[in-house]
């Protein structure tokens, strides 16, 4: 997550950037909370390391996604779209019909992956550590049908 949010730190507030940007403790709540994945790739040396994630929550026939994030170096290389796919089908298994998330405006190319993948603008906004939050939402499921 701070390789991936680091080029905006500028454009964060500190409470937004801290909220983003999990340390030990946070990132314990959101494991404990959430269903988190991970991509990985393998190195020369045969070590994982993680190069993306994505977490995703329940609430009744409703999914919410937090801490998208990919290493800046592999963006357009596939990998958020992999993950997006796979936390939204483990949204549908959960028999979840619709899912939200929350970015910021500073994303803005977050803001196009999103619209790109089906998300659109609910038009409802929040403050978020003296930030505005934007949320976008998707269908997953509708008349019985799978989108």
């Amino acid at each position: 997550m701070a390789a991936a949010f680091e080029p905006y730190r500028k454009d964060y507030t500190a409470g937004a950037f801290a909220d983003t940007v999990l340390d030990g403790t946070t990132l314990g709540e959101r494991l404990r909370g959430m269903h988190v994945l991970v991509a990985t790739s393998e190195s020369a040396t045969s070590e994982s390391k993680i190069i993306g994630t994505v977490a995703g929550a329940v609430s009744g026939d409703e999914g919410h996604l937090r801490g998208m994030a990919v290493l800046p170096e592999l963006r357009g290389d596939g990998v958020a779209g992999q993950l997006l796919s796979a936390i939204e089908a483990w949204l549908r298994e959960q028999g979840c019909s619709q899912v939200s998330l929350d970015t910021t405006p500073p994303l803005k190319a977050a803001m196009r992956f999103y619209g790109k993948n089906g998300y659109i603008r609910s038009g409802r906004t929040r403050d978020f550590f003296g930030m505005t939050l934007v949320e976008y939402v998707k269908a997953l499921w509708a008349g019985g049908q799978l989108l």
